[in-house]
């Protein structure tokens, strides 16, 4: 075999389908390709197209479209594109184009159905990826995510999270009781060569064990259950409840054609029905102690893995988490005016950062400050404020929003001051226009009221919004620090990888793809005065107000809602994993679709930062 009939196989080989296939058949498979280039914009499939094809991209990109030119689905290296070869495949209604200049491997459609035949593995690929297409398909066609907590809709592979823990028939009663507490788990799946043969719970260790008195060195085979109820991973949610109901029992395997895949309880669906924000919200406000709060906000990661589930975008997920937030803050304040009294003159809390946008997941640190009315006297009033204050942040840490790196909190004096005090500090910072001043005033135009006075914060922030609109100067350094986090972009295809420390090889979805379109977006709605806070009102708004392009508005929008989405995911795994979520993920962790919709993202990104650049002239302030 020449050299690049290698170079064409160990490429075969390095991407599916085709990496199932045997050595013979990869070692024929080159021979029987034919090479095509096509230039960006070209139809595709191509209209001058000789036979009925599969596409391999090589190199390059395609996107198809329905009827109503709603994107479906983009292809990129490594992707196959089969629906030529697939009569019934409802995607050759789709038509797309190249969106970049591309290279194929064109495999006719009778040699890819001898493949099929020869190979299941090779077929069953087939036969998944086009289930798994159409799905995706009548997704974007509904173009409405599913909402969360909704046992009707949702499928029981949403709720089984952990592997499932299983013990042979020969265990004993006791080994079994000591691996079920081990594992703090509620049942024990009991397999033989991989098979369910039965179950043992709680329930039964007590009542058909220490009930009964049986010896507990006998096998856990003589009181388990051994006609069993068992569900399916596509088995819709609503109807394992039904079951459970109907036949009285707490635990249903789930069962696939690889074998057993987990267990769900009536707790995991009555807390999946319960995991939305509304009941959160309902909970905190019977809270009576910091404690009992705590409890609740420990129910946070579990509400962003079940929302995600159910298909919550990036903007659903931060409006939810954002909501249990503000409530979490203002019973912490009602606490603490029940324990040190009414305050003495009137106040806003409010809250910057993601809180502040509502863009928050479970991953967030705190970000606050209070603007006291100026009938505030530091003589009579501070050491209120101040208990107030630190009860209120040690409330938040101790629930999981973690204190201020940076010390921005109601608990530092600096940011719990009156409003005359606030109103000077923003005129320093938008008058004195250098580049520290810039940054500062970064944290504090996210600040939204959450409990008190809202006038307070409404007459600071009209002002402050008016002033910043009519400073150009100003919004030439808050551009200049805004550019400073780029997207992870090298030559386009290449991701700029962090290099060393405990996220070697990997990049920073947060600081890398989402602050900067945070950062754009402030700057247009400043630079229009606009006084929404959330990134994508404000990328709306700004558009309205002709601040920014609609197509730059839209791009961003889709941008951040993408990268965030990914994000929310990548930690919903995480949490799901038993692992602390954060906002770092490797390239292998994603699929090549993913990555080309990332490099889009990350490319607009930098096309509205370069437009930026050039607006505010940004290089003369380095």
């Amino acid at each position: 075999m020449d050299v690049e009939l290698i170079e064409i196989r160990e490429f075969l080989a390095s991407h599916p389908p085709f990496d199932q296939l045997t050595d013979e058949a990869l070692d024929r498979l080159p021979r029987e390709l034919t090479i095509r280039y096509l230039r960006r914009g070209t139809p595709f499939p191509p209209r001058d197209a000789e036979c009925a094809c599969l596409y391999i991209v090589r190199k390059g990109a395609i996107e198809l479209r329905n009827p109503g030119d709603e994107l479906v689905a983009k292809f990129g290296e490594g992707d196959v594109y089969s629906s030529a070869c697939l009569p019934h495949d409802p995607a050759r209604n789709l038509s797309g184009s190249t969106v970049e200049d591309s290279l194929f491997y064109l495999l006719p459609c009778d040699r890819l159905q001898a493949l099929r035949d020869a190979d299941k593995n090779f077929n069953d690929y087939f036969t998944q990826s086009i289930s798994t297409r159409l799905r995706r398909a009548r997704e974007i066609l509904q173009d409405a995510p599913r909402a969360g907590g909704n046992l009707m809709t949702v499928e029981i592979s949403a709720l089984t999270g952990r592997s499932p823990v299983t013990a042979p028939p020969t265990t004993t009663i006791q080994e079994a009781a000591q691996l079920m507490t081990r594992e703090r788990v509620s049942a024990l799946l009991i397999t033989e060569e991989r098979l369910l043969v039965g179950i043992i719970t709680d329930r039964d260790l007590r009542s058909r064990c220490l009930a009964q008195g049986v010896d507990y060195t006998q096998p856990v085979s003589e009181i388990m259950t051994r006609h069993l109820h068992k569900v399916t991973p596509d088995t819709p949610a609503f109807e394992a409840l039904i079951s459970m109901t109907r036949y009285n029992i707490h635990h249903l395997p789930v069962v696939g054609s690889g074998g057993v895949l987990g267990i769900v309880s009536t707790t995991d669906l009555i807390r999946y029905q319960s995991a939305n924000a509304i009941y959160s919200v309902g909970s905190v406000r019977k809270c009576q102690s910091v404690s009992e709060l705590v409890q609740v906000s420990a129910e946070l990661p579990e509400l962003q893995v079940q929302l995600i589930a159910a298909g919550a975008s990036a903007y659903q997920l931060g409006q939810a988490i954002s909501a249990v937030t503000d409530a979490i803050t203002r019973r912490l304040l009602e606490l603490a005016e029940a324990q040190f009294g009414p305050a003495p003159v009137a106040y806003a809390w409010v809250a910057g950062g993601s809180q502040g946008r509502r863009e928050q997941t479970v991953h967030t640190d705190q970000d606050n400050a209070l603007i006291l009315a100026d009938e505030y006297q530091a003589a009579e009033h501070e050491a209120y404020f101040s208990q107030l204050a630190q009860f209120v942040t040690d409330g938040l840490n101790a629930c999981g929003y973690i204190n201020c790196p940076g010390g921005i909190m109601a608990s530092n004096p600096q940011w719990r001051q009156p409003w005359r005090v606030w109103r000077k500090y923003f005129d320093d910072w938008i008058m004195r226009v250098d580049r520290k001043s810039a940054m500062l005033a970064t944290n504090f135009f996210d600040m939204r009221a959450i409990h008190g006075d809202d006038m307070l914060h409404a007459r600071l922030h009209a002002e402050v919004l008016h002033q910043a609109r009519d400073n150009k100067i100003f919004l030439a350094y808050m551009a200049t620090n805004a550019l400073t986090t780029r997207p992870p972009l090298g030559f386009f295809r290449n991701f700029v990888l962090i290099s060393d420390g405990d996220h070697a090889n990997s990049f920073d979805l947060k600081l890398r793809g989402i602050l900067p379109v945070i950062n754009l977006a402030r700057i247009y709605a400043l630079s229009a005065g606009i006084p929404e806070i959330n990134t994508v009102e404000r990328l709306k708004a700004a558009a309205d107000a002709h601040s920014l392009s609609r197509e730059g508005a839209d791009n961003l929008e889709d941008a951040f809602e993408f990268i965030g989405t990914l994000r929310a995911r990548h930690q919903a795994q995480q949490i799901k994993a038993g692992e602390k979520p954060d906002n770092y993920v490797t390239p292998d962790e994603l699929s090549t679709l993913e990555r080309n919709h990332l490099k889009d993202a990350f490319a607009a990104i930098s096309a509205l930062q370069t437009a930026m650049a050039q607006r505010y002239q940004t290089g003369r302030f380095y």
